[in-house]
Parts: structure tokens; C-alpha cells; sequence
């Protein structure tokens, strides 16, 4: 209750938000303001006994959930170890112990599933759709998807931004057109698919040098104006 947050000592709620990710001094002193400066709705304990022992229930249920995901990221964890395709997706950069697995179940073992990199963009909802009708075109994504799926493509591509130098450099580039976050971060993921496929397909694992020289050799303009790392001899 907010009768019992305001008692409480600073240090107390400072742990609390340590406790939770919340470090930012000045976030955490915005929060203590707010804390300080609230009025409470009511004061009725025909209305606020109830509701305690609502959330007090709900905290319970939350605790068992976190408990059986906590199980199922270790059972995922250590079977996907197992599986002969595990280090394809292992050494991507900013795969990470929970995107890997995404990444692997993704693609699946079934390399005739996708006969090329533009099916699975189009199934997974990466690839835009583009209506014509007469004079007008109108882009959008696609509907209907397998979200999930989609997500896993949005989230990981994300990662990649400051972990993959020519990822970090379409995204900027993406930026400067004007093209928002989630936009720019889709427009690389459709980008990404393209080269994971390719190593799916051959079983060649993801090296950022070979992407980044194969770049070079085509003159692209994408790391035209930049400073690149140095080629490896």
C-alpha cells in the first residue's frame, strides 16, 4: 500500500530498484520524488484488504511462472546443445544462450524446406509487401505471420548492432534515411536472413571477416564513408 512505501526507509527502496536493474541515480530519485509527492486514491480498507491480497496472490502466480521458465530455458539450453546444427547459430554475434536456440528452431533441419532466402523472409513476415493499384503503391508488412518467429529475427537483428560492424553501419545508414528504430532493425534482419541462409545452406560458419571483404570487393557503398577494421592477412 502507498501508506507503507512512503514509511519506508530510502535505503529500503534503493535496494528495491537495485534489486529490479534500476541503477541510475537520477531515475531512482525521480521515483523516490514520485513516491513522496503521491496521493492515494482512498483510504477505505473495505477497498485496499482486497485489493493487498489480489496482488499478494498475483506475486505468487508470477513467482511459480518465472520458476517454470527458469526450468524450460535449462532443458532448452541443454538440448540444443545436441543438435548438429547448434554451432551455425552458436557463433553468430549477439546470439547469445537465448537466441541461439531461436535462431536454430528457426531455420529448422530441413534445408528443402526454404528454397531460397526470399521464402523464409516472406514466411517468417521480414519481407514487406508491396500493393500496386494503378498510380499508387503502398508498402506494409505482412500480416499474417508467424509472430514469434518474426520477433525472434527483429530481436537478435537488434543485437547485432553493436556487435557486427557492418550491422552497426546499415542501421546507421537506415537511420539517416529517416526510417525509424523498428524499421531500420527490420530492414537489417531481412538483410541478416539473406546471410544466414547462405551458412545454413553450406554449413559454413558466420565469419564477420569474410562478409565484410566480400563488401569490400564489390566496392559497397554501405562502408564507403567509413573507417573499417583492418583485413585479416
Amino acid at each position: 500500500m502507498l501508506s507503507a512505501v512512503k514509511r519506508a526507509h530510502r535505503s529500503t527502496l534503493e535496494a528495491f530498484f537495485h534489486a529490479h536493474n534500476c541503477r541510475r541515480p537520477r531515475l531512482i530519485e525521480m521515483r523516490l520524488e514520485s513516491i513522496r509527492s503521491a496521493t492515494p486514491l482512498t483510504e477505505d480498507p473495505g477497498i485496499l484488504s482486497p485489493c493487498r491480497l489480489h496482488a499478494l496472490a498475483l506475486v505468487a502466480q508470477l513467482r511459480a511462472a518465472l520458476a517454470g521458465i527458469d526450468v524450460f530455458d535449462r532443458e532448452i539450453a541443454t538440448v540444443a546443445r545436441t543438435l548438429p546444427d547448434f554451432a551455425l547459430f552458436e557463433c553468430l554475434p549477439g546470439a547469445g544462450p537465448h537466441l541461439t536456440p531461436r535462431l536454430l528452431a528457426a531455420f529448422g533441419e530441413q534445408r528443402e524446406r526454404f528454397r531460397h532466402a526470399a521464402e523464409l523472409q516472406k514466411y517468417s513476415g521480414i519481407a514487406p509487401v508491396t500493393e500496386r493499384s494503378g498510380k499508387k503503391c503502398w508498402v506494409h508488412w505482412r500480416w499474417q505471420c508467424p509472430t514469434f518467429l518474426r520477433q525472434t529475427f527483429v530481436e537478435w537483428a537488434g543485437q547485432t548492432i553493436n556487435k557486427s560492424f557492418w550491422a552497426g553501419a546499415y542501421y546507421l545508414q537506415q537511420r539517416a534515411k529517416g526510417s525509424s528504430y523498428q524499421a531500420a532493425v527490420r530492414a537489417l534482419a531481412f538483410k541478416w536472413i539473406r546471410i544466414l541462409y547462405r551458412c545454413w545452406q553450406t554449413r559454413t560458419l558466420y565469419d564477420e571477416s569474410v562478409h565484410l571483404n566480400a563488401l569490400r570487393k564489390r566496392g559497397s557503398p554501405l562502408l564507403g564513408s567509413l573507417a573499417l577494421p583492418p583485413r585479416n592477412t
